[in-house]
């Protein structure tokens, strides 16, 4: 009788021990997900990878330089850019550096756009062909981490 009394008692306690640490882990987690939504509302980075086949890198590279440079030099919120290719992929990866993503979103499709197509006519125009031979893979958002 006096273990079963005994084996009761530890059962609630074991049960109070477990509320608790789901407790715990679950404001863990919460103040984990509060860092994670501060930190999307800082710096953000653009992500940009694309299909630049070796024969076309030389013309890719002079179009970023005279097209989408001065262009994002000009930008609101614009901090900077990184531009990596890999040779064995032939892929371009571009890191582009933004003070929030507010800044970054409130540019407009349409000048985005005409960014582009210019960007586009550029390489045309530099390599003599009728398209535009560099196909987007991927395009996301970075967030820095705590």
């Amino acid at each position: 009788m006096k273990s079963d009394m005994l084996f009761d008692n530890l059962k609630k306690y074991l049960r109070i021990i477990f509320i608790l640490f789901l407790i715990i882990q679950i404001s863990l987690q919460s103040s984990d997900a509060i860092t994670m939504i501060t930190s999307q509302e800082g710096n953000i980075v653009e992500e940009l990878r694309l299909n630049v086949p070796k024969k076309y890198k030389e013309a890719w590279l002079k179009a970023e330089r005279e097209v989408w440079e001065p262009w994002l030099m000009e930008q609101k919120g614009f901090l900077g850019r990184q531009i990596f290719y890999n040779d064995e992929r032939e892929e371009a990866l571009l890191l582009v550096s933004w003070e929030n993503r507010e800044l970054w979103k409130n540019i407009k499709a349409n000048e985005v756009n005409y960014i582009q197509n210019l960007f586009e006519e550029n390489v045309k125009d530099t390599l003599n062909i009728s398209f535009n031979p560099f196909k987007f893979v991927f395009e996301g958002e970075l967030f820095k981490q705590q």
